[in-house]
């Protein structure tokens, strides 16, 4: 299985946040206690007032070059699995993803 979903709109993605580390990066898909696929995803900016949700938003815009306006938190906005829904065309953003979980 797969943290994310082609859908006709762009792409549906389930993302683990890792606030307050050293960098920000891609890490690796992992499974949950469920065994629920989800993408490891590090955040310099701290839990606090919503920067880290910002910062994964800009850091996976950045990563994917799409907009950070093409990027809405679904669920999970204070929790840290969230689902995204990642607007545009869902196989070229898929393609940019691939590469980066290969290379994290």
């Amino acid at each position: 299985m797969n943290p994310y979903e082609i859908v006709p709109d762009g792409l549906r993605l389930t993302v683990r946040t890792s606030p307050n580390t050293s960098r920000d990066a891609i890490s690796r898909v992992i499974a949950d206690s469920a065994g629920r696929p989800l993408l490891a995803v590090r955040v310099a900016a701290p839990a606090v007032e919503g920067a880290a949700n910002a910062a994964v938003v800009a850091f996976l815009a950045k990563q994917l070059e799409v907009r950070r306006s093409d990027i809405t938190i679904v669920s999970g906005e204070t929790a840290r699995i969230k689902r995204l829904a990642i607007r545009g065309d869902g196989p070229a953003i898929l393609a940019k993803l691939r590469v980066l979980i290969a290379s994290g």
